[in-house]
């Protein structure tokens, strides 16, 4: 009698949480087009935007579905049938029936993080949460997917050959043994059909590693990392932050690894290499500046001591600018050659299902 009475409180697969980025636009689109109206599940959405102007994705999907497509305000109460978009420049999180609008540190250069919200859900709902990663560049949403599986979700993944950007989709499925990969035109009827199962009892999960996640989720929720003990979560690494220089401690989940600074900035392995390479280059472009001024400069006051008769002073300095043109295009040519490197090199489209 206990057992099913216990079984009769389980509540079905009832939060979707979708993240997209790179030509994620078009296929937020088409997927609120095809969702059915009496969808009854309310759906999550990070799409990577512009942290700068008004995000007119809720007025686009509004103007196709039959579902109330919005941004949620900070303290919103989740409705059923809903798509939630998250607002520029905001992490949007989910816990305890309610929506938490913040402005935490960035996760892999993004604010909103598909990561964060990923998480936050993962925490709070477990095996109701159904988590789908759609198009787009790099891979934030493989950490926040794993942590939905590890806590008992469903995990959805776009086939990589029918995103628009699959660097996403790839970078999901290295890392997570996705339950579902499907085409954004199967979307819909597979989110139908999850959602009329019954979601299954929590997984057991380390104290340790619900800790983490909780500590992760007050972060982006603009706690004090530092005062958090974020760098007591992991392994202290040599390296900085490329957006405060903080010390970064290295972070394990599962095969994969992160990485989260005192301050709180989060970077996966792709992003953090994608920033470095960046600065790098923006190094290179200030040092052939440098030289390109300095030749300037030097070959300026050459003619000014040519032109007063001082013809072995002036020399000297044209000798000087002769050489930091040569440095100039050396240091050019160098830039020409430089790669942005990111850990999207690894992982291949995989080949197609026959």
């Amino acid at each position: 009698m206990a057992n099913s009475t216990k079984k009769a409180m389980r509540h079905q697969r009832d939060i979707v949480v979708i993240g997209a980025s790179s030509g994620g636009v078009a296929a937020l689109i088409e997927l609120a087009r095809n969702m059915p109206a009496d969808f009854s599940a309310p759906i999550f959405v990070v799409q990577h935007v512009s942290p700068y102007a008004d995000s007119l994705l809720p007025q686009l999907m509004n103007e196709v579905s039959a579902l109330t497509v919005k941004h949620p305000t900070n303290g919103e109460k989740v409705k059923a049938g809903t798509i939630y978009i998250a607002p520029p420049n905001h992490h949007m999180l989910v816990e305890n029936n309610t929506i938490c609008v913040t402005s935490g540190p960035k996760e892999n250069r993004f604010r909103p993080s598909i990561d964060a919200l990923f998480r936050s859900v993962a925490y709070s709902y477990g095996p109701r949460v159904i988590g789908v990663v759609l198009t787009g560049y790099l891979d934030d949403g493989t950490s926040g997917l794993w942590s939905i599986q590890r806590l008992g979700g469903v995990t959805v993944v776009q086939d990589p050959h029918d995103a628009m950007s699959p660097a996403m989709p790839v970078n999901a499925l290295e890392f997570v043994e996705a339950d579902h990969i499907v085409t954004l035109h199967a979307l819909p009827a597979l989110l139908s059909q999850l959602t009329k199962e019954r979601a299954p009892a929590k997984p057991r999960v380390p104290k340790a590693n619900l800790e983490q996640i909780d500590l992760e989720l007050s972060i982006a929720k603009n706690d004090n990392a530092f005062e958090l003990g974020i760098i007591d979560q992991g392994e202290l690494t040599p390296f900085t932050c490329p957006e405060c220089h903080g010390a970064l401690t290295k972070l394990i989940e599962g095969k994969l690894i992160r990485f989260r600074c005192h301050t709180g900035h989060a970077y996966t392995i792709s992003a953090l290499l994608s920033e470095v390479t960046e600065s790098v280059e923006s190094m290179q472009y200030q040092a052939m500046r440098g030289l390109e001024e300095s030749k300037m400069l030097l070959q300026s006051l050459g003619e000014y001591f040519a032109k007063e008769g001082r013809q072995k002073v002036a020399d000297t300095f044209m000798s000087k600018a002769k050489k930091n043109g040569q440095q100039a295009r050396l240091m050019r040519e160098l830039i020409s050659h430089h790669d942005i490197t990111s850990g999207d090199v690894a992982p291949r489209l995989p080949k197609p299902k026959v």
